[in-house]
């Protein structure tokens, strides 16, 4: 009676451990407003409007408020902090970026393993003792200031790099004397979406005039400038460049080639297409000359051969074109391919020795091709399984390129490439003790709604059954051009040792196959991406991975609009929703800082055609009362000046307000971080604590 007693307590702590127990939440009451904005006779109600001033002390209480709510709950799962542990562990491995060349030094990343950020080293010659250059962990005890940017002159005399804190996009510039390691008085402030790029004792860089203040992180950016920074002086006295006050909604950058003979300026209105301008650096006070016009192609100058130009374009090729320009006689019909648009998307070409090393992508996979400086193919290099390539990182007269390797189940490998023997060589392989052979990486195709075909990469375990009981998890991005490719994540990894499996569609809006696939998922075309994110999840109902109720979804940035619009379309459709640092007011987005350079992609409320089809599935005006919405937990943070909180804010006070259900509606809004760039591991993993927490918790897993 005792054994049989105690076998029945035994299933009782079993059974209770295993059930998930409701957790209660109670919702801070958001105020709401009267007002609206009339749109072509649509009146549009606004009522949490006042929750875009993001330095109110009302925002901010109410900020405080969804974080204790959202804490509170979090701090109720059982299992919680034992996923912090082995995040924490498993996030403690040694990791190195790829080297490169400047002058006389070799200059590399490396992370010892619960740094909070990256330490830059440098060594004489490739064999030299590693030295530290710059470690930003000095510079704040929480980790929040991090490197942005780096550009070493060329003779290897100064580093100029831009430091971000708290995750925002401003930047500030300072130099350092590489050799002595002693930090110049140079400090450059109020640079954003710039490079730093090197001739002579100085650089050239770009930024906007100072904001007022209270109006940093949401102010709309405009009239980019390019200046001149002479190495030793002060900001005030730096050279302007290059100014168009005629349109203060267009950006502008400026390089230099590797001999400083040439200066290429670029200017762009919007995320694709650009313009391109050059000066002849050897005569003194030559005037810009127009290369290429803008908008509709895109141009990227790969380096000079003598007198001419080496241009990447996708000019009249939507899936890329080496091309040897004359920036004496620039127009295309004067143009010399190198290399001809192929089958593959052409990502990037770099010069080493007396070859092009060129990176292509083949559905959604990198290929690399070795050809020789007239376009004539010489062979195709040997890479390791289904994967994304890093780099290359190389010099014009070197025999020696790195780049690195990474796929799902395996970190950043560094490699080094002979090209005079043609072989390459393992440089840094970080060890995580992980096992890449207990996982399976698949890709599959399958129909969206319109029939389009689309690919899409699942991961997991090889021992999982397809039995539709899988908690998976679907990310997608799908916009702005940018191709979903094989990427390692350690905290992701967590999810798929615990039983989870990972799906990555590549969908339109994306890049994967060139420009006609990003077009396919433009503007009145946006929802040809929701579908396609639709169609895979039906996939995957249908294979037999999963089923809603073990379905998470989750996309940041562009992606956090993906998150968004599916969750209102279709709030059946899965069981965890994760919208990251959304898009979610697609009728006010271009009010706000960069907004407005994302038009290309979106449209604009202020056009009858753009209001019509942006209202239809804008997340935030789409929220409808009475709907049972999937489990949420959304993802922003105080300093995002890329997609301003206001965004997930209202956003997330609306689906408190109208949803039905007994799910929770939870925001998490970090402090003292921005759109994700330039996080300290600490925040990592306290933000990772958090999302796997939630997804293993709603989708009831073990971790």
């Amino acid at each position: 009676m005792k054994r049989f007693s105690l076998f029945v307590l035994t299933c009782m702590i079993i059974l209770c451990y295993s059930c998930k127990h409701e957790i209660k939440v109670k919702y801070p009451v958001a105020r709401k407003v009267d007002s609206a904005d009339n749109y072509f006779g649509t009146r549009v109600p606004d009522p949490y409007r006042w929750l875009e001033n993001d330095t109110s002390t009302e925002t901010a209480e109410w900020v405080k408020a969804e974080n204790v709510v959202t804490s509170g709950y979090l701090a109720q799962i059982p299992f919680r902090e034992k996923i912090r542990e082995k995040l924490t562990k498993m996030w403690n491995y040694p990791r190195y970026g790829v080297p490169f060349r400047q002058g006389p030094y070799y200059f590399y990343f490396k992370n010892d393993g619960l740094q909070n950020q990256s330490v830059m080293y440098y060594k004489t010659g490739i064999d030299g003792e590693p030295r530290v250059l710059l470690d930003p962990n000095k510079l704040s005890a929480d980790g929040t200031i991090a490197l942005a940017g780096t550009s070493v002159s060329h003779d290897g005399k100064y580093i100029a790099y831009s430091l971000a804190g708290s995750g925002s996009d401003w930047n500030e510039i300072q130099v350092l004397e590489i050799a002595s390691g002693k930090k110049l008085m140079d400090t450059l402030k109020w640079v954003k979406f710039s490079g730093m790029s090197w001739q002579g004792n100085g650089f050239y860089y770009s930024r906007y005039d100072e904001p007022r203040k209270g109006m940093e992180l949401s102010k709309k950016n405009e009239n980019h400038k390019v200046f001149y920074h002479k190495v030793g002086t002060s900001q005030k006295d730096d050279r302007l460049i290059y100014q168009n006050p005629k349109y203060p909604l267009r950006n502008y950058g400026a390089s230099t080639t590797e001999d400083e003979k040439f200066l290429i300026l670029y200017e762009s209105e919007s995320t694709s297409g650009t313009a391109m301008y050059y000066r002849d650096l050897t005569k003194k006070e030559a005037p810009f000359k127009l290369l290429a016009e803008g908008f509709e192609y895109e141009y990227g100058v790969v380096d000079n051969i003598e007198n001419k130009l080496l241009v990447v374009t996708n000019y009249k090729s939507p899936k890329k074109k080496l091309i040897l320009m004359d920036p004496e006689k620039p127009s295309p019909d004067n143009w010399k391919t190198i290399i001809p648009e192929r089958e593959d998307v052409l990502e990037s070409v770099d010069l080493c020795g007396q070859v092009l090393l060129s990176t292509y992508m083949q559905n959604a996979v990198s290929k690399a091709y070795i050809y020789n400086m007239e376009g004539k193919f010489l062979h195709e290099m040997s890479l390791p399984g289904l994967g994304t390539l890093a780099g290359f990182n190389s010099k014009k007269g070197d025999s020696i390129a790195f780049f690195g390797y990474t796929s799902f189940t395996f970190p950043l490998t560094v490699y080094k490439f002979n090209v005079t023997k043609n072989t390459s060589e393992v440089y840094t392989r970080p060890e995580t003790g992980i096992n890449p052979d207990d996982f399976e990486v698949k890709q599959v195709s399958f129909l969206s709604k319109d029939k389009t075909p689309v690919r899409m990469f699942i991961v997991h375990r090889k021992d999982i059954v397809l039995n539709g009981k899988n908690p998976t998890l679907l990310y997608g991005y799908g916009g702005f051009n940018v191709s979903l490719t094989p990427s390692f994540s350690i905290s992701r990894l967590l999810f798929m040792q615990s039983g989870g499996v990972y799906a990555v569609p590549n969908i339109r809006g994306g890049g994967e196959y060139g420009e006609e696939w990003h077009k396919a998922g433009i503007k009145e075309k946006k929802q040809n991406v929701f579908d396609d994110f639709i169609a895979a999840a039906e996939y995957l109902f249908k294979e037999k991975y999963t089923s809603p109720e073990k379905l998470a979804i989750m996309g940041g940035s562009n992606g956090g609009l993906l998150i968004g619009a599916v969750m209102t379309q279709r709030p059946d459709l899965m069981k965890v929703a994760i919208p990251q640092v959304g898009v979610m007011d697609m009728l006010r987005y271009h009010r706000f800082t960069i907004g407005w350079a994302w038009a290309s992609d979106y449209g604009t409320s202020e056009t009858k055609e753009g209001f019509s089809y942006l209202f239809k599935y804008s997340p935030l005006q789409n929220i409808k009362d009475g709907v049972n919405y999937p489990a949420t937990l959304a993802f922003t943070a105080d300093h995002d000046d890329r997609v301003v909180p206001a965004h997930t804010f209202k956003f997330m006070a609306t689906l408190q307000e109208k949803n039905r259900g007994q799910n929770p509606i939870l925001v998490r809004i970090d402090s003292k971080a921005g759109h994700g760039a330039g996080k300290p591991l600490s925040k990592s993993i306290d933000e990772a604590t958090d999302l796997w927490s939630f997804v293993f918790y709603q989708l009831e897993m073990k971790p």
